[in-house]
């Protein structure tokens, strides 16, 4: 097991950090779109071709979301969370999910002092902004479990005593998709408590080539400051934004739709198990966001579409007959995208 814990040197020592930005000089909503749009410019400092997992990652931040990256081993998906991390003013952790990794290591134990004859709360690194959970699948469904109530809650409770995680508290969790041996795949119930499941492919032709130029010209991975990355926004810009996008408008029309499409996942021939309530909301959410993202007040069917497929797939289980068919969550969903009737 590995943790690695990361705090902003101008972080507070509170669990809420602020990223040294006053309550009266809180950035206004369209700072905040510049500071997001700076962010994202930021990362791709580092990392080369995955601009969309970049957009979901800020779309989580805004909608108090989570991210499931898969990928196979060595196309950045550990980089591209500490380059998030770097370009944030956030404190951050990693920990490295292994078969022997306990709850207590993720949420943090009572400790005995043998002094002063008292237990204390070791916090563990969970409390903290950003969390990297690099290979969740590989630690036992006790452990994943142990993520379940901070996701949900924003909260951790041992002993029967809650405790407030920092604002805001994203798990970015990563998984390898085609090496199953010694793998615990994620419970439907913790995977439903993730926003998006973005899918990391191996980089074009173009963009590898780009990725051994820098690597060719001093790049190291491991050093992102010389890199040239800082912090770009922090928790003031977040909560702007995300005051900003909680005033988009979802008109009855784009909310019926989205229902509409819900409800489609349900009674697919394909599917055994649709997208839940919670899969509905999280889809309005991340549409909202996005559309705010895109300087627009309203949310439109496209919007929807868009962040679909991101959103739903990993909330659907299909059917036994149909995965020996080679049907796949993402063909279910681009079928019904093309069904379901959009709104005029």
């Amino acid at each position: 097991m590995t943790t690695d814990m990361t705090k902003s040197p101008d972080a507070p020592a509170s669990s809420a950090p602020t990223g040294g930005v006053p309550a009266e000089t809180a950035p206004t909503a369209e700072q905040a779109l510049a500071a997001l749009a700076a962010l994202r410019a930021e990362v791709g400092k580092a990392v080369v071709g995955n601009d969309n997992a970049v957009l979901y990652l800020v779309l989580a931040l805004l909608c108090r979301g989570h991210v499931l990256l898969e990928g196979v081993p060595g196309v950045a998906k550990t980089l591209l969370v500490r380059a998030l991390a770097r370009s944030l003013d956030l404190e951050h952790a990693r920990v490295q999910f292994t078969p022997d990794l306990m709850p207590g290591d993720v949420t943090g134990s009572q400790i005995y002092d043998p002094h002063s004859a008292e237990f204390t709360f070791r916090h563990g690194p969970v409390f903290t902004n950003l969390l990297l959970a690099d290979e969740i699948n590989r630690t036992p469904p006790k452990t994943q479990s142990a993520l379940l109530e901070s996701m949900e809650e924003r909260q951790v409770s041992v002993d029967g005593q809650p405790r407030p995680l920092p604002d805001p508290f994203v798990v970015i969790a990563t998984q390898n998709p085609i090496e199953q041996e010694g793998t615990y795949p994620l419970p439907e119930a913790q995977l439903d408590r993730f926003l998006f499941k973005v899918d990391i492919q191996l980089p074009g032709r173009d963009d590898e080539f780009r990725v051994l130029q820098r690597h060719a010209a001093g790049f190291d991975p491991r050093d992102l400051a010389a890199a040239g990355l800082r912090p770009v926004a922090g928790p003031a810009h977040i909560a702007a934004a995300r005051a900003a996008v909680g005033t988009v408008a979802v008109s009855p029309e784009v909310l019926a739709y989205i229902v509409d499409l819900c409800r489609a996942t349900r009674s697919a021939p394909a599917v055994r198990h649709g997208a839940s309530t919670r899969g509905a909301t999280a889809l309005m959410a991340a549409a909202r966001a996005f559309a705010w993202l895109n300087g627009r007040a309203f949310t439109t069917p496209d919007d929807v579409k868009f962040v679909a497929t991101t959103v739903l797939r990993h909330r659907l289980q299909l059917r036994p007959e149909a995965e020996l068919d080679g049907v796949t969550a993402e063909a279910v969903l681009a079928g019904l995208l093309h069904s379901v009737p959009v709104p005029v």
